[in-house]
């Protein structure tokens, strides 16, 4: 036998019993941003590459290690998006849709960056992204932050996340920071890890980021990044905190917190789950970015937004409700016979169920199964009913139904039996 071939190295696979859990937390998402009147928009997987060397910048770990880039038989500079809102703004922009307009905009799709791949990441992940373009107010910032808390209510998962706020200024004031944070850590060179060192001259900012203990310790005493902002910017970050204040939202200022892109400025956030010792704990993130659509071509254009990482709320999901992917799949009807000249009445029977009931999971046992062991296999596929057919004489009672939930027995005929359900259906 030849050895089987593996996944590719940061990819994954989703099972059935993820996919049930991963369509509830999408249709969870859909509703609440209808509720908000978003909009869908759709672009495409590939991208050229000068998008995100405009957008992101060529100086973050995304653009020099992580993208997935590489030339067409045209000899064009493609790759595969390593994220969402510069696509977003690409396609607003090419459709006319941002052009003195305001847009309230959803999006979901994979993404693609060669990471190292852990639990909670991944080389192809999936984002679900809002954007919002045209409004300048803070007022829109608390809009995204109430959007994310209606997701995390209808998902069980509010108390177990921290919201954790920053201001990051305008570019004048970090290009301000980023000089005397350079001079800082240049003097404490030799105790700087390795990746610190990278990023001290490349990108700066992203130290403050880091997960190494000791540079936070560093860190303590080096300048502070709000002190450099202008005053526009931090009446504007005050105003939010009492936005947030005024509704009693719970929220944690981090100065740390700058975020891994080049366009983002004022208003920053993260959504961080600080149970379970994850080792990917950010569960959305975003921020303003007010300057990308006239860096890609645009008008100049506010703009805000956020991405959530679906598979780490799946993951969360699964630590919270205690769900191992070995859970068993859920069927309502499940019909069986025990004569191969009933297999047709059955058949036509499932399809009736079928199309009276559209979101019914009907399935016909077309493998042959005992009397014995019938009601074993429809307790072990976590059957809701189980539909026993005797005869082919319609209008007698050849039909035995098992309700399994409520351990009720009911012998009839098909019009009885559609009716039956019919009533059962509707009334869980």
């Amino acid at each position: 036998m030849n050895g089987k071939i593996q996944i590719v190295r940061g990819m994954h696979d989703l099972i059935p019993t993820e996919v049930i859990e991963w369509n509830l937390i999408e249709n969870i998402f859909k509703k609440v941003l209808i509720n908000y009147c978003y909009d869908e928009i759709r672009f495409p997987i590939i991208e050229k590459k000068m998008l995100f060397k405009k957008s992101i910048g060529t100086v973050t770990d995304i653009f020099e290690k992580e993208i997935y880039s590489f030339k067409d038989k045209s000899k064009n500079e493609i790759c595969l998006r390593p994220e969402g809102t510069a696509s977003c703004v690409r396609a607003s922009l090419n459709h006319g849709l941002i052009y003195k307009k305001k847009q309230r905009l959803w999006y979901i799709g994979p993404m693609f960056r060669y990471e190292r791949p852990q639990k909670g990441r991944y080389r192809q992940f999936y984002q679900l992204g809002i954007e919002v373009f045209g409004y300048l107010e803070p007022e829109i910032d608390l809009e995204i932050i109430l959007l994310n808390i209606s997701w995390w209510k209808k998902l069980n998962i509010e108390k177990y996340l921290t919201l954790e706020i920053n201001t990051i200024g305008s570019i004048e004031d970090r290009e301000k920071y980023q000089k005397a944070l350079i001079k800082f850590l240049s003097k404490k060179k030799s105790v700087l890890d390795q990746q610190s060192k990278n990023r001290l001259f490349k990108n700066p900012l992203r130290i403050l980021d880091s997960k190494n203990k000791k540079i936070q310790e560093i860190l303590i005493s080096g300048p502070k990044l709000f002190d450099f902002l202008s005053k526009k910017s931090i009446l504007r970050f005050n105003f939010l905190c009492k936005l947030l204040d005024s509704i009693n939202i719970k929220y944690k200022i981090n100065n740390n917190l700058v975020r891994g892109l080049d366009y983002y400025n004022d208003t920053v956030f993260e959504w961080k789950c600080e149970s379970f010792n994850l080792s990917q704990n950010t569960i959305c993130a975003g921020g303003r970015y007010d300057n990308l659509v006239e860096k890609i071509g645009g008008y100049s254009t506010p703009a805000i937004g956020c991405a959530v990482g679906m598979e780490r709320i799946l993951f969360l999901r699964s630590l919270i409700l205690n769900k191992s992917n070995s859970s068993i799949i859920k069927i309502d009807v499940y019909i069986v016979f025990f004569d191969k000249n009933l297999y047709l009445e059955c058949l036509k029977l499932s399809q009736k169920i079928r199309k009276k009931f559209g979101n019914i999971k009907t399935l016909l046992e077309i493998s042959f199964v005992t009397k014995k062991n019938y009601l074993k296999k429809a307790s072990k596929l976590n059957s809701r009913f189980c539909i026993v057919v005797s005869s082919i004489k319609k209008n007698e009672k050849n039909i035995l139904v098992k309700d399994l939930k409520k351990n009720v027995n009911l012998k009839c005929c098909e019009q009885k039996l559609l009716m039956f359900l019919e009533r059962e259906y509707y009334s869980q």
